[in-house]
């Protein structure tokens, strides 16, 4: 530690011995006290310049200050008074050792420096020379540095601080001497033995002579230690209140409390919640009863090299009534444990793994805090130093205690959250579709992704089975988050299936949809729940014979269309009103689609980005529909597997960490039913033609090799074509459409009288035809159309054969 500025070096007898007791560095002021140059001595014991029977170990404390007997070059034994410095390990690491060889004498009463000492003064006063070497302190200075002012007499204040920070203090003091100005200095040093932190403001003053001249500087210094520990408690408390809590997931908040309270307020810091209970509910208020089981959540620690947990993230660990975690919780209070005492002792018998860890590490001191928020313990907090070499205080435990508190709040929130996100999705899962139907009209494919952070919301879609093989395909949007999101979105889908049985078309189901959404609205007012009910809905019926598609839609995305030889485009759909929002009409929309086209329909939380506007969505979705990749070109929509395709547009629209609303996808690619499939004849209306009609059907279905069904299909035929020419209007036509695992009889007339199943009395002779029918086939139905009704039946063919 040569001196900065060009003063004396020779005032003072200085030497550094490393970790090993080797002497490392050897002033000129040692070579004068001793006679030793450092070519003698630099890099050899410093126990050799011990007289016999003086002490060889050097002092582990902070600082050391006593009388050494040393042996000087001519062989005499020499009795030195010797202040000592153990440095910290991220200082050196080693050892300091000073005494001054000037200033021993009384001090000379004329001298402006010793006019300049305030004795008995309360305040702290240091006086310091133009070679800026101590003149003198005050008893309150004194009782600071635990050190007689005579002893220091003569020394530089980084002989006298012995760290780091003492030579920019030194600069200060060189800085009010040269310039005769007066400075203030904030400095933060380990005072103590205990190496807590003690911060001081030193008012540096120069001290002129009669003529003026600056003859040395006056340091009067002022503990504002507690005011600067309590600042430092409220800005930990502050940075609390903005990194805990940022998410709603409970193991980054925990995360966040681990990582807040490391380095500033422990070395170590474990958070270990309780498991949920198995059913679902609340956990049971109270402290939970010990032996307790705990899940660690998070843990955060100083020691990046070394391991310091003993239970992994994600472990559980029986924690006993001994144990500070067990003892916490018990007692529903903070309970600090340290070196030596009886609790840490019965703790560390319990455990031999902790005992052995805590050995190595050199832990010290604990805190173990409950986690407790509303009245409900979830777990415990525990701090733990090893590295600071301060023990925890009262303050200490307050803070800790602040700290978790405002984590337990937001855990617990955060726990609230993700059980009501889980009976949400859980909801919302039992709603949709497991899996989609094989039709003979469409190929499908679907996703469901729930918002990554946001709450579940009441996306759905769905694919329904309709009458003369052709399918409905839906896609809606529920207004809102939540489980009232999910139940809502629950019974549109009920009741668009419901609808869809009854045939209805697309602008006629969203106008019973909508008025269904109005009233929910208004139940929802009625029973004082906030906010309306409102949805948007896409509805689509596509018919594999004609190959015709008609849509609607009520303030939904319309859907991209992949022509099979052709780019992907928007369909232009009319604009239908929100479902909710009553009295305005929807419109349809008619198209006929070639096979292998394909339909692309979603929710509004696929084209959502934060870093893109509606256009680029657009764009990157038709990339991915046509197999356009940033890694080059695929196989599109139109060949490939449709479950590839909506694997690579989520991947390309929707961002790493999961979109911010809930996206729903449907993909279909359609198929169409070759003429060959289908038969149709014009049925006059002449019951005596009924037989004739039977023989035609049952020798078409053997063309189609279809002999099987043959029986049952020519009775079905008999009874619809008879209670068509009975009571239907003519013109009477008769169809027959399969499939490889369906045959479908319709038979339409202009009349739209509805038929209906009756129980037929005994000795009734009519009256049974439709019975018969529901009997024999898998299914029946009606439904309405632009020139009357059709009534159809469906056979099953897997089932025949």
């Amino acid at each position: 530690m040569s001196p900065v500025y060009p003063f004396d070096d020779a005032a003072t007898a200085r030497a550094v011995v490393d970790e090993q007791g080797l002497l490392v560095e050897w002033n000129e002021g040692a070579r004068r006290l001793l006679g030793w140059t450092p070519t003698d001595v630099v890099a050899r014991p410093a126990a050799n310049l011990l007289a016999d029977g003086a002490p060889a170990a050097l002092p582990r404390d902070h600082r050391w200050n006593g009388t050494l007997t040393l042996r000087h070059r001519d062989g005499r034994a020499v009795s030195v008074w010797v202040l000592v410095h153990h440095r910290r390990p991220e200082d050196g690491g080693d050892w300091l050792l000073v005494t001054p060889l000037e200033g021993g004498g009384p001090p000379d009463v004329d001298d402006p420096l010793s006019r300049a000492e305030l004795v008995q003064s309360p305040c702290a006063v240091a006086i310091y020379d133009e070679r800026l070497r101590l003149h003198g302190i005050n008893a309150a200075m004194a009782e600071v540095l635990g050190v007689p002012g005579e002893r220091l007499r003569g020394l530089r204040h980084p002989e006298i601080g012995g760290r780091p920070q003492s030579e920019n203090f030194e600069r200060h003091m060189h800085q009010v001497l040269t310039t005769g100005q007066g400075h203030d200095v904030r400095t933060y040093v380990p005072i103590g033995g205990d190496g807590r932190m003690d911060a001081w403001l030193a008012r540096m003053s120069p001290i002129t002579d009669a003529d003026g001249r600056v003859r040395g500087v006056c340091v009067a210094a002022h503990d504002f230690t507690e005011q600067y520990r309590a600042r430092e408690r409220l800005q930990l408390v502050n940075e609390a209140s903005v990194r805990i809590g940022t998410t709603l997931d409970v193991t980054r908040t925990a995360q966040e409390l681990a990582d807040v309270c490391v380095p500033a307020l422990a070395d170590f810091v474990s958070v270990d919640l309780l498991d949920p209970p198995e059913h679902g509910g609340e956990p049971r208020p109270g402290p939970p009863g010990v032996p307790v089981g705990l899940r660690r959540a998070a843990h955060s620690s100083v020691s990046t090299d070394a391991p310091v947990a003993v239970t992994m993230v994600g472990d559980t660990e029986i924690y006993p009534a001994g144990s500070p975690q067990g003892a916490s919780l018990l007692a529903g209070r903070s309970v600090v444990v340290s070196k030596g005492s009886d609790d840490l002792e019965k703790w560390l018998s319990w455990d031999p793994v902790r005992r052995l860890r805590i050995e190595q590490l050199g832990i010290h001191s604990t805190i173990s805090v409950p986690i407790r928020a509303r009245g409900t313990t979830l777990g415990v907090a525990v701090f733990t130093r090893f590295r600071h070499p301060a023990s925890f205080t009262p303050d200490d435990v307050l803070l800790a205690e602040e700290v978790t508190a405002r984590a337990a709040v937001c855990i617990d929130n955060a726990r609230r959250y993700s059980r009501e996100r889980e009976t949400a999705l859980a909801l919302q899962r039992s709603l949709l579709p497991r899996t989609l139907p094989r039709t003979a009209a469409v190929e499908a494919a679907c996703r469901y992704l729930p918002a990554a952070r946001a709450g579940v919301g009441g996306d759905w879609f769905d694919v329904i089975q309709l009458s003369g093989m052709r399918v409905a395909m839906v896609v809606g949007d529920v207004i809102g988050q939540g489980v009232q999101a999910s139940a809502t979105m629950g019974r549109l889908r009920t009741a668009v299936r419901t609808l869809a049985d009854l045939d209805l078309a697309p602008d006629e189901l969203l106008t019973h949809l909508d008025d269904l959404v109005v009233r929910m609205s208004a139940e929802a007012g009625t029973e004082g729940r906030p906010g309306a009910v409102g949805a948007t809905c896409l509805y689509a019926v596509y018919d594999p014979v004609s190959r015709h598609c008609t849509l609607a839609r009520a303030g939904h995305p319309s859907p991209v269309l992949v022509p099979p030889d052709g780019p992907p485009h928007r369909l232009d759909l009319p604009s239908g009103p929100a479902l909710g929002v009553g009295g305005l009409p929807f419109e349809c929309a008619e198209l006929d689609l070639r096979e292998g086209s394909v339909l692309t329909f979603y929710t509004d939380g696929l084209l959502e980005g934060r870093e893109r506007d509606a256009g680029d969505s657009h764009r990157l979705l038709c990339e991915a529909l046509a197999g356009r990749t940033g890694s080059g070109t695929v196989p599109d929509s139109r060949s490939g597997s449709l479950d590839d395709t909506c694997d690579r547009v989520l991947h390309a629209l929707l961002p790493a960490g999961g979109a911010s609303d809930d996206v729903a996808l449907l993909l279909a690619r359609t198929r169409g039913l070759p003429p060959s499939q289908v038969a149709t004849w014009d049925i006059p209306a002449d019951p005596a033609l009924v037989a004739s009609i039977r023989k035609q059907a049952v020798e078409q279905l053997g063309s189609w090799e279809l002999t099987e069904a043959a029986f049952i299909a020519e009775l079905v035929v008999s009874e619809l074509v008879t209670n068509a020419i009975r009571y239907g209007t003519p013109p009477i036509r008769l169809r027959l459409i399969h499939d490889e695992t369906h045959l479908i009889c319709e038979v339409s007339d202009t009349s739209h009288t509805a038929p209906h199943l009756r129980r037929a009395k005994t000795w009734d002779e009519g009256g049974r035809g439709l019975l018969l029918v529901a009997q024999l086939t898998r299914r029946w139905g009606s439904r309405h159309t632009a020139e009357g009704k059709t009534i159809w039946a469906e056979l099953d063919l897997l089932d025949e054969a």
